[in-house]
């Protein structure tokens, strides 16, 4: 594969579900792509289970959007791809890629996601964050961001705000081009659905991308995020 991939994981606390997705990714590495792990200083085991499987393991100041800056500030890879520590990546996803943005032109894109639970609710909120996302243009974190590193660092990088440094960096990117939208799912955990509650945590969400577009305090949302629900946004 001539592109290489740089797959920068933010991690905070994860020893207990970071296993999978670094063993998942042996097969990416193996094909010659670089991993790189941020931890936002955690205090389980999550440095030692992690050190064995990744190519760098950096350590930074706390807050997922300063952990991905510092994962891409030390990346070698022409393509950065951001994935979440509680996600299973299909076989050859690296491969779509890299394919998705040469046959398309352009500089960035996302997956599909599907969550992990049972419950009919979650497979139609999977549906709905799919179908809001190439509606929109914009991506979430639980999609895989992936850009050219060259394009990453043309807009900046993520926004180091405290909440919906995603969705910023969607919309920088979005004024270069539309994302490509790969059909491919990545499987994404339904912990934070499932502990909060599905409904519950569906109408949290709307009202707080709801506040960021008219403009509200990230810091603030932040905040409310953080008060309503269990885990952390920065877990």
């Amino acid at each position: 594969m001539s592109q290489l991939i740089s797959i920068i994981i933010p991690c905070l606390n994860e020893g207990a579900v970071i296993g999978p997705l670094l063993e998942n990714l042996q097969t990416f590495r193996s094909r010659g792509h670089e991993l790189i792990l941020v931890d936002g200083g955690s205090q389980d085991d999550t440095l030692a289970r992690a050190k064995p499987w990744v190519d760098q393991l950096i350590e930074s100041e706390k807050g997922r959007a300063r952990q991905m800056n510092a994962g891409a500030a030390g990346a070698t890879g022409e393509i950065l791809w951001f994935v979440h520590a509680d996600t299973q990546l299909p076989s050859g996803s690296d491969e779509s890629i890299v394919t998705g943005l040469t046959k398309s032109g352009r500089g960035w894109g996302r997956f599909d996601v599907s969550l992990s639970g049972n419950p009919v609710l979650l497979k139609v909120v999977a549906f709905m964050i799919n179908w809001r996302s190439r509606l929109t243009g914009i991506a979430t974190g639980d999609q895989g961001i992936f850009l050219y590193t060259t394009l990453f660092r043309q807009v900046g990088g993520f926004p180091e705000i405290a909440l919906m440094e995603d969705v910023a960096l969607s919309k920088r990117l979005k004024a270069v081009s539309r994302p490509v939208s790969l059909h491919a799912r990545l499987l994404t955990s339904s912990r934070r659905w499932e502990q909060r509650g599905i409904i519950r945590t569906i109408l949290l969400m709307w009202r707080l991308r709801l506040a960021y577009a008219l403009g509200a305090d990230p810091q603030t949302l932040a905040t409310r995020y953080r008060e309503c629900s269990s885990p952390a946004p920065n877990s």
